[in-house]
């Protein structure tokens, strides 16, 4: 196959003026210049970029945004800088830190019944939006569907997360995931953690597979790896992708416990000490005795109604019916009851941190 190259062309007005700052200050090579007696373009390469700079071209000068891991040592340190021929050069870090944005607290109650839309995302995907303020950036919740089953055209990626969960809501899909050894099937009620930057893939999922997905913060970036091939080399399950290690929970291997609120039975998944702490996932059922009221201390507290029904009460509030697909977040300090649970109530509650204090408590209302 013959040889290919692909190269960005920008305006110049006086080529000899461009020469040194794309040599020099940028640090590119020139490749190409003519012609020899008066050059009017010149190519110059550097950075995974070919520039052809030519007087006459008609296009803007455009951007370029040049990534390194040393931005204060790169042309002096001035992160913004514009080209004789009005190019603007961007110098940004390569690989930025993670920031996680403040919570901004906030009530919240998303109801299916509500008909929030459905849109189409990466992979073909459909995404339904479980946290409509995303809580000031900080979380995003997704109800994702499938509805026709098969191979899912999906590539190798990783996500720049401070948490990524996977719960398994209806159906099954198939996963194959960095140093975790072979493909597995992630059935209905199970779940799993994506640390950060860990490689993965979505391989085939059933017909009208469901899954809840949660990402922390709400913006990260999604990054195709086009050199791993999965699966990869022996097993590594111990291993910690930046402090926090693969979990795969399994429903039929749960143990069940007494909830934090009375009147509910918990299997806890063990993502908190999968994230050190970061997050905490249980699934909550109904078992006996009275609910109550109660406040929590967590920066986040997060619950999809998975079956069942139940009334959610908050102080200052009108009560909640809540049915399968309804989602809500009580904030910190903020009175509320588990009121009305059907026997067949069941609830994925997601919380950041993983430890946190609850306590019964009568609203202030004294309702």
């Amino acid at each position: 196959m013959s040889e290919i190259r692909a190269e960005i062309r920008l305006p110049t007005n006086e080529l000899r003026d461009d020469i040194p700052f794309f040599t020099k200050v940028l640090g590119m090579r020139m490749d190409m210049i003519y012609p020899a007696d008066d050059p009017s373009v010149a190519v110059f390469s550097g950075h995974g970029l070919r520039v052809r700079i030519e007087a006459g071209a008609n296009e803007p000068p455009g951007t370029l945004r040049i990534l390194t891991d040393d931005p204060n040592g790169f042309a002096d340190g001035v992160r913004e800088l514009t080209a004789p021929n009005g190019t603007r050069v961007e110098i940004a870090e390569l690989n930025p830190p993670l920031v996680l944005p403040d919570t901004i607290h906030s009530f919240v109650v998303r109801r299916l019944a509500d008909q929030a839309p459905w849109v189409i995302g990466r992979a073909g995907m459909h995404y339904r939006d479980l946290i409509p303020d995303r809580l000031g950036g900080s979380i995003i919740a997704s109800h994702i569907r499938i509805p026709d089953g098969g191979p899912v055209p999906d590539m190798v990626h990783y996500h720049t997360v401070g948490f990524q969960l996977i719960f398994c809501y209806r159906g099954w899909v198939d996963l194959v995931y960095e140093d975790q050894g072979e493909p597995f099937r992630l059935h209905a009620g199970c779940c799993v953690i994506q640390p950060p930057e860990i490689r993965h893939r979505v391989l085939y999922a059933s017909d009208n597979i469901e899954v809840i997905e949660i990402g922390v913060p709400a913006e990260h970036v999604t990054t195709i790896d086009h050199e791993m091939n999965l699966p990869n080399g022996p097993a590594n399950p111990d291993r910690r992708f930046q402090g926090q290690r693969f979990v795969h929970h399994k429903v039929d291997e749960a143990t069940w416990a007494p909830f934090r609120l009375p009147g509910f039975a918990a299997r806890d998944t063990g993502i908190s000490d999968g994230t050190q702490g970061v997050a905490g996932v249980q699934v909550a059922k109904r078992s006996d005795g009275p609910t109550a009221w109660a406040v929590h201390d967590s920066d986040i507290l997060f619950t999809f109604v998975m079956e069942g029904t139940m009334t959610l009460e908050g102080e200052g509030r009108d009560p909640f019916p809540l049915s399968p697909g309804d989602a809500f977040v009580i904030p910190p300090g903020m009175a509320t009851r588990y009121a009305e649970p059907s026997t067949d109530l069941e609830l994925l509650e997601v919380s950041l941190p993983g430890r946190f204090t609850t306590h019964m408590q009568t609203p202030k209302d004294g309702t």
